[in-house]
């Protein structure tokens, strides 16, 4: 038993039976991250590429998702930040160790079932 952070308000984690469909452990999200200037320092951070405005002068850079294990569409399972809240945007969020023994315990195809 351990502590997730799945979904915040309006941005569900899937309910249903899924498999696996992707692993890839050094993960970094295409859509999710902050815009930082040319030395790597954050100017805005937690950021919807598309969404915010990019300030002057700043690239996007995705967030870290260690040990991801997409699941169905965008959303995956992954190491990430436990706030003690609902605060994901629709992945399970898991300790690093837990989503490691995960990363390594399963393959693509392998069958996973989200419950409320």
């Amino acid at each position: 038993i351990s502590q997730l952070s799945t979904w915040r308000e309006g941005l569900n984690t899937p309910i249903g039976h899924f498999a696996i469909q992707q692993k890839d452990v050094n993960h970094v999200s295409s859509k999710y991250g902050d815009y930082v200037d040319t030395a790597d320092n954050v100017v805005k951070p937690n950021v919807e590429l598309g969404v915010d405005p990019k300030p002057p002068g700043t690239h996007f850079k995705g967030a870290p998702m260690p040990y991801f294990m997409r699941i169905h569409g965008g959303v995956g399972m992954h190491a990430g930040y436990l706030p003690g809240y609902p605060a994901s945007h629709g992945c399970i969020r898991m300790p690093e160790f837990m989503a490691e023994n995960f990363f390594k315990s399963v393959s693509v195809g392998t069958p996973i079932a989200i419950t409320n």
